[in-house]
């Protein structure tokens, strides 16, 4: 007897799934909340980090991928966000597409006003390609250094500045996922940059590590002197290791306390797991992180008690930074 997991795979392999909805009857591969979100959210909420993956044969992955993810479609993406009241969103390019963005554009356009997006791009993308970017909604540059495996400051440094010199005078923003000593050999530089910075998922920080981690002040910094945002996502992803998530609390409320106008709230969905595996192909079919994004988003309330704060994160910063 087949097994869902199966019933995916094979659909993931004949190219089913497209990027709107599925034309087979299975239950949703991405994640949805189980738990009811307990706090009021205000209109014009945004998740400001989520990804698009769609039909393999249409949005053909990148050969030099680290993992190959399940789809998770726009339709499955526009139920997470009503779960949890929100209305708005950014599309930020995953990996496994390189610089190809046609997925995550495409997902763009079918969210249509709500949605904006962050791309990732080389030498080779045109300026005539980034105007079109701009009308679809991309407002950014994504530097995923973490995922590349990029942790010489060397090289981060060069990417970076290359980077600068394609969104300088569009008004976009350099995106970076890395980690904590990266942040910190390359802080003198982001204090100059010409252009707004915004650092993913806590800046790589784990809650372990605590706020004395090396790196984290740093970020800290960074965010204090309003030269940098950052996103308080993926909690339930990299930064924590416990069921409730609490010692990711004494990060966000680090980063709060130091300038609320420079926080932004994601959740990471659909939580692709693109970590090394022993024996993991990069081509072999990783499944997603079935995390309870309802609970996620229930921790922002003991992360920021006050509820204008809250909005700030939610509602203002994004609408300032993204063009809403």
């Amino acid at each position: 007897m087949l097994t869902r997991r199966d019933v995916l795979k094979a659909g993931v392999a004949a190219g089913v799934s497209g990027l709107v909805g599925r034309s087979v009857a299975v239950e949703a591969v991405a994640p949805q909340p189980k738990t009811k979100v307990s706090f009021d959210v205000p209109a014009g909420g945004c998740d400001c980090h989520v990804h698009v993956f769609g039909d393999p044969k249409k949005y053909p992955f990148f050969s030099g991928r680290v993992y190959t993810p399940e789809t998770a479609s726009v339709e499955e993406l526009r139920k997470l966000l009503s779960s949890l009241r929100l209305e708005r969103v950014v599309v930020v390019q995953p990996s496994v597409y390189g610089t190809d963005n046609s997925c995550t554009l495409d997902g763009i356009r079918a969210l249509g006003s709500m949605a904006r997006g962050v791309a990732v791009i080389d030498e080779k993308t045109t300026d005539a390609a980034l105007d079109e970017m701009g009308k679809v909604g991309v407002r950014g540059i994504r530097l995923n250094l973490a995922t590349a495996g990029i942790t010489d400051p060397s090289v981060a440094r060069q990417r970076f500045q290359n980077a600068v010199g394609r969104a300088k005078g569009r008004g976009w923003h350099i995106q970076i996922n890395t980690q904590p000593s990266v942040i910190d050999a390359l802080s003198d530089m982001f204090q100059a940059s010409p252009v707004p910075i915004v650092i993913d998922h806590f800046g790589g920080a784990t809650g372990a590590g605590g706020v004395k981690q090396p790196g984290f002040g740093a970020l800290v910094s960074l965010v204090k002197s309003g030269k940098a945002y950052v996103k308080i996502s993926g909690a339930a992803d990299s930064v924590s290791k416990l069921p409730d998530l609490a010692d990711a609390t004494p990060l966000a409320q680090a980063l709060v306390a130091a300038n609320p106008q420079r926080i932004l709230w994601g959740t990471n969905w659909p939580h692709p797991d693109s970590n090394a595996v022993p024996g993991r192909k990069p081509t072999d079919l990783v499944t997603h992180v079935q995390t309870d994004d309802g609970k996620v988003l229930n921790m922002l309330p003991v992360f920021v008690p006050d509820a204008a704060t809250r909005r700030l994160i939610l509602v203002e910063n994004p609408a300032r930074l993204y063009g809403w």
